[in-house]
This record gives structure tokens, sequence and C-alpha cells, in this order.
């Protein structure tokens, strides 16, 4: 497996908890991922720290990410500060899969203070086995978002 191919995670102390079950989680479904950070807990670390070591890697190399925190909220308007970085904050299956199939996200915000470990799974699950639409109308539309992306 290819760097490009891992899935990449970071939380912060309020999504640490999660992270650790996350990453048995996708051990066990099949997939590899690499871990960001943090390494152990600490109670006072800030989320834009590991949002920005993970997006930051996506945007370089490509591939996805899982970012962990109180509600997600943080971790997602970081990442998506990084060009190229397209995430989203959801807290049921259906938006995770629309998500990536309408708008190409590579990157999967969760908030573990208000989701059950076991719909973080299915969001995660859903999440990574969902593809990218085929309809033209979402890559013209993820298009434009890139296009402001380089204006700005």
């Amino acid at each position: 497996m290819s760097d490009n191919e891992k899935i990449y995670l970071g939380s912060d102390h309020a999504g640490f908890e999660l992270k650790e079950i996350i990453k048995d989680f996708l051990t066990n479904i099949g997939y590899q991922y690499e871990d960001l950070g943090p390494k152990k807990y600490e109670a006072g670390d800030d989320y834009p720290d590991y949002a920005f070591l993970v997006a930051k890697k996506i945007s370089q190399i490509g591939g996805q990410g899982i970012l962990i925190c109180s509600s997600g909220v943080g971790m997602c308007i970081t990442a998506n500060k990084i060009n190229g970085i397209r995430a989203v904050n959801t807290c049921n299956v259906k938006m995770a899969r629309k998500s990536k199939e309408h708008n190409n996200t590579n990157i999967l915000c969760i908030g573990q203070d208000y989701i059950s470990t076991e719909l973080a799974k299915e969001m995660v699950k859903a999440w990574l086995e969902t593809g990218f639409s085929i309809e033209e109308k979402h890559h013209r539309r993820v298009q434009k978002i890139t296009d402001i992306e380089k204006e700005s």
C-alpha cells in the first residue's frame, strides 16, 4: 500500500479515545493508517495542530484522513484552510456517504461528544467505501471549488 492509500488520523485530547478505537476498527476492516498524533493523551493539546498535520500531508501526497475532536467543527474548519482539502463534519452515515459521492471529500471529521462509537464506525466505513460520483455535475462543482482556491 502506498502512502497516498493510507488513512491519516489525528485528534486532540477530546477525540483521542475515539481515535484509538477507530485505529483498531480500520485494522479489522483491512485499512492501513498512519496516526499523526497525538501518540498519547495530552489534556492541553490544541486541535489545529493535528488538523494541520493531517490536512497538509493529504494536500501534499493525496489520500484520505479522519480527524476527531469534541465536536468535529474545529478540526473541519482548520483542515479546510489547506488548499486541496475538502473536509466534512458529519453526524450520520447518509451525510458521510453523500459528502464523498457528491463533493469528493478527503477528510472526515467526527465529534466524539455527539455520536456513539458504533455510529462513528458506521460513518467511517461508509465514507471509505463510497466513491466519487461519475456524474459530470459533481466533477464540475468540485472543479469550481478548486478554482476558487487558486484565486484566493
